[in-house]
């Protein structure tokens, strides 16, 4: 079964930077690479939605929440099926669970997320 699993989280100062990771494995990820599916970052802080925070589909097209865009940087190292996200000049309301998404289709796959926090 496809798993997708997230890390690089931590907690961090404002104004700091984190790398997060996520490797896609398993499943249809046994025989294809990730390289025809659309790989996004989204977040869900306490008491609030999950939201997107960055995608690139198969062509590189990118898109970024506004809140992090020339923050954030999405990357995807399709060979090794893994995506990132470059997160630099973190602020505190970026503190949240960042979850890995997978989409073709009508298939999702999401990871189990890793936590973020940006305190002093």
């Amino acid at each position: 079964q496809v798993q997708l699993v997230e890390s690089g989280g931590g907690l961090v100062q404002p104004g700091g930077s984190l790398r997060l990771s996520c490797v896609a494995s398993g499943g249809i990820f046994k025989v294809w690479t990730m390289e025809f599916w659309t790989m996004g970052w989204y977040r869900q802080a306490p008491g609030k939605q999950r939201e997107l925070v960055a995608s690139m589909t198969g062509d590189g097209v990118t898109n970024y929440a506004d809140s992090v865009k020339d923050r954030f940087a999405i990357s995807r190292d399709n060979a090794n099926n893994t995506v990132y996200l470059h997160m630099i000049s973190l602020k505190p309301e970026d503190t949240a669970v960042y979850y890995c998404n997978a989409a073709y289709s009508d298939a999702r796959y999401w990871g189990q997320g890793t936590q973020v926090t940006v305190s002093s």
